[in-house]
């Protein structure tokens, strides 16, 4: 028994999940806790084949959240899941149901003749971590999204569930949305639009894109509410309040984080519809 446990544990290395005790570490937390957290409903890890608990990039971000509710907002568990049922799982009072992305990225892997193996090495993620996306038991960050988006030959923009016909006008119970589990929802405000691309984020405390990506076009971005801190090619670091109005070259590596303990909201236009 102690002869499988290294290599099960090399194995999880090689995909880039952790396993329990990996993950206690990084957060801090004894995997008694992590447990917890799982037999309340507030997270559900991948398995291995041998039924070993794995943690995926984007399931350590939620985890990070549910960490802060507790030790600095003090909140109890279900108090936390009602946080997170807000930000995660709860219908916006302010637009429609997320998409469930699983599907969708199953459909456009198999239009494009790619096996799992082989789009999660083009897309740089575990094969394990995209095989639990397709399976809706996990939903990837904004950078993971681009670079799936990238490996399928299209864009972020087919990951909403769009409308067979273009729109003038976009009523907030009808906005089409895309959430991940870090805590950052993308609510799309155009539909049909040729040379833009117009989008609400909501962006909780402690959440962001989870990676830096880069595309065709410019960016700009309105600051409605709260702080975004966003770093240009890890070489420049712009701190965005409410108020603020923000543009740069999409070709430029880019990624970006909410450092406060409120949500950011802010208006995010592409052009041409590259992101």
């Amino acid at each position: 028994m102690n002869r499988t446990k290294p290599h099960a544990r090399s194995r999880v290395a090689r995909v880039g999940l952790l396993t329990v005790s990996e993950t206690a570490r990084v957060l801090g937390v004894s995997p008694s806790t992590l447990r917890l957290w799982e037999s309340v409903g507030l997270i559900t890890p991948a398995r291995s084949n041998g039924r070993y608990r794995l943690y995926s990039p984007e399931l350590l971000e939620v985890l990070k959240r549910i960490k802060y509710l507790r030790d600095v907002k003090q909140l109890n568990l279900p108090g936390i899941r009602q946080m997170l049922g807000k930000t995660v799982t709860a219908k916006s009072s302010n637009g429609g149901r997320p998409t469930d992305l699983g599907p969708k990225l199953r459909r456009l892997r198999k239009r494009t003749g790619l096996g799992v193996v082989e789009a999660a090495e083009k897309a740089t993620i575990s094969a394990g971590f995209l095989s639990a996306i397709e399976l809706s038991r996990a939903n990837p960050s904004v950078a993971t999204l681009h670079r799936l988006a990238a490996t399928y030959g299209t864009t972020v923009l087919e990951f909403f569930d769009l409308p067979k016909q273009s729109s003038h006008l976009v009523r907030p119970p009808d906005r089409r949305a895309i959430q991940t589990q870090s805590g950052v929802r993308i609510e799309l405000l155009s539909v049909g639009a040729r040379q833009l691309e117009s989008q609400l984020f909501r962006v909780q405390p402690g959440a962001g894109s989870d990676g830096s990506y880069s595309h065709q076009g410019e960016e700009f971005i309105f600051m409605i509410s709260g702080t975004l801190e966003i770093w240009l090619d890890e070489l420049q670091c712009h701190t965005l309040h409410e108020g603020d109005g923000f543009w740069f070259e999409s070709t430029v590596g880019h990624r970006w984080y909410n450092p406060s303990t409120d949500e950011a909201v802010l208006l995010w236009v592409n052009t041409p519809p590259t992101f």
